[in-house]
């Protein structure tokens, strides 16, 4: 076996030996089962005398909701020995304010502490907003670097993260095991799959550890890790059980080497299959990007995971100027007649003048705005976290109207289609408004009630009477724009929360969840498919819309691919792999060439040129 297995126990203190409890995946809302087994496991903590401090790996909240935050953290303050936190999945992907509340709450993601000369470090591991694998921030990443050059190659170190750092979990574990091996790293502490287990990430050692809660036992429960200057040996803590030794790793043995090459990393084989394919170029912004880019005349704007919106030289990818907010921004900006308009977990909205980056105007809302920008005849419209929807003069900022009927944010692109804005909110529900008006025509849901449910992430389309999207139900649904009155739906294809349209309007596309991306006639009155493409990227679920232009159907991935699909045929015409991060929604130029960017922090052209027969 790869790792050794102790199973210790306590004997008589020695120096520099300590024990600590390790909660995780504790799931709480505002009214569930939930906040009573982290309140039974805070009771038991505070009973143990010999407990120095506890650490809180993530998914504290189910829904990731300011008032499940602020819960958790009221339970959490009960303890009588200090507490240490970072954020798991449910805190980042369905969050009201865009995953800022829980360092608001909480003072920060991140957390550096050190007891008996063993360091702690916790960090973020994502995704923001978006649905795909967990994902470390370059900004994250750097902190981390930073923090174990200061502390030197011979302090040992215990790193916290909510995913397990390794393949399937975190799209680029292997930036992170790679960063920190040439340090003293005695092993990663984290939770996610609700249950015990040693595991190796890329010969590292590794703790997962249990969830809170009880799930179909009679009582929840914890972990109690111990640590002396030879061994760490993890404990499982039932509430008012005895506790159960279930593994351990050495604090002497050194159980990875320098030596990368037996671990598995990405494939970047298929590039050399498509060697037409080429990066015109890529620019690095060194933070998350989780949305998509915009392009107007010549420039190219995108916003970061810190809150900066940056015009790039759409001919070399070369910085031109950035604005700075104070919140992530996550939603694709829209630029018109000279203005770029954009929002931000800040709670404002932006006009910045398109060539120069400077302010024009802004509109404070009370909570973040997530949503992406629409604009037409100089009218911005967009949704935000205050559960409201808005039409704003391009120009001046001043709100033409607004509807407050939402019961859960939005971060989807509007759709105008003929006298309609239409769009989806994580309420489960599809609205269309009257686009002079902003008054209610219709609201649409499949019929099934709660948040996961909604129509919330994909960009819906339309034509010829005709709206479609897909939602996290995994179902292909034709709605009549008039009327809001549902056509038809298809679960044959396994679609998630993706949607384009065909240039000549007689095609929808889709990407599955498992490999392939389907095509739909666009007007007909029943499902009727028209081929479906096994592009080969696995299993998927990132909200990446298929886009067409001059032809070809481009996409992207959660893995770092996009691709080309004849969009007639649906022949696979190439792929290509940047990374093995996000790829949000490109912007076809033509046929040949289109705009993407990455939450690895990259903007790029990618080049298509054509095979010499």
């Amino acid at each position: 076996m790869f790792l050794m297995l102790l199973l210790c126990s306590f004997g008589a203190a020695r120096g520099g030996e300590f024990r600590f409890a390790l909660l995780t995946d504790l799931h709480v809302t505002a009214d569930s089962m939930a906040a009573n087994d982290l309140s039974r496991a805070i009771d038991q903590i505070n009973a143990t005398s010999d407990l120095r401090f506890v650490i809180v790996t993530g998914d504290l909240t189910e829904q990731g909701d300011r008032a499940s935050l602020r819960r958790a953290k009221g339970l959490l303050d009960g303890l009588r020995i200090p507490y240490y936190i970072t954020s798991g999945n449910h805190e980042t992907k369905w969050s009201e304010s865009g995953a800022t509340d829980f360092a608001r709450i909480f003072g920060s993601d991140r957390f550096r502490m050190e007891y008996e000369g063993v360091l702690f470090l916790g960090f973020n591991t994502g995704p923001v907003i978006r649905m795909a694998e967990g994902h470390v921030a370059p900004q994250d990443l750097s902190w981390v670097e930073a923090q174990l050059a200061q502390a030197g190659r011979e302090k040992p170190v215990l790193l916290v993260t909510h995913y397990p750092m390794q393949k399937g979990d975190v799209d680029n574990w292997y930036s992170v095991t790679d960063a920190v091996r040439t340090y003293n790293i005695r092993a990663f502490l984290g939770g996610h799959y609700h249950s015990n287990a040693l595991a190796s990430y890329d010969g590292i050692p590794g703790f997962i550890c249990r969830s809170t809660l009880r799930a179909g036992e009679a009582v929840g429960g914890y972990t109690v890790l111990r640590v002396t200057a030879d061994s760490s040996t993890a404990y499982e803590q039932k509430i008012g059980m005895p506790l159960q030794p279930w593994g351990g790793y050495s604090m002497q043995q050194t159980y990875y080497t320098q030596d990368i090459s037996s671990y598995e990393r990405p494939d970047f084989s298929m590039n050399a299959r498509y060697p037409e394919v080429r990066e015109r170029w890529m620019t690095s912004l060194g933070r998350a990007l989780y949305g998509s880019p915009t392009l107007y005349q010549d420039r190219v704007y995108v916003g970061d995971d810190r809150g900066v919106l940056s015009c790039l030289n759409l001919a070399d990818g070369k910085l031109l100027w950035q604005f700075a907010s104070q919140g992530r921004i996550v939603g694709k900006p829209g630029a018109a007649d000279g203005v770029v308009v954009f929002g931000s977990a800040d709670g404002g909205i932006y006009g910045v003048d398109a060539r120069r980056g400077t302010l024009r105007w802004k509109v404070t809302t009370p909570e973040a705005v997530l949503g992406a920008v629409t604009i037409c005849d100089g009218v911005a419209y967009l949704g935000g976290c205050d559960h409201t929807f808005r039409a704003l003069d391009l120009q001046s900022g001043v709100e033409r109207w607004r509807f407050d009927g939402l019961k859960g944010y939005v971060e989807t692109l509007p759709l105008l289609y003929e006298n309609l804005v239409i769009f989806g909110a994580w309420d489960s529900h599809l609205y269309a408004l009257d686009r002079k008006t902003g008054r209610l025509q219709w609201a649409w849901s499949d019929g099934r009630q709660g948040m996961h449910y909604s129509p919330a992430a994909v960009w819906p389309v339309a034509t010829a009477g005709r709206l479609f999207i897909t939602a996290p139900d995994r179902i292909l649904s034709a709605i009549e724009v008039r009327s809001g009155r549902t056509l038809w739906r298809d679960g044959s294809s396994t679609v998630r929360e993706t949607m384009g349209l065909s240039e000549d309007s007689l095609r929808i596309y889709a990407k599955t969840m498992r490999d392939s991306v389907v095509c739909f006639a666009s007007q007909t009155d029943r499902a009727e498919k028209l081929w479906a493409c096994a592009v080969g990227f696995g299993y998927e679920i990132a909200p990446s819309m298929p886009q067409e232009k001059g032809g070809v159907l481009f996409g992207g991935t959660m893995n770092g691919e996009l691709y080309g699909i004849e969009a007639q045929s649906g022949k696979l015409l190439w792929r290509h792999k940047v990374r093995n991060s996000l790829i949000n929604t490109v912007v076809p130029l033509s046929g040949s060439r289109c705009l993407f960017t990455s939450s690895a922090g990259i903007v790029g052209l990618l080049e298509i040129t054509p095979k010499h027969p």
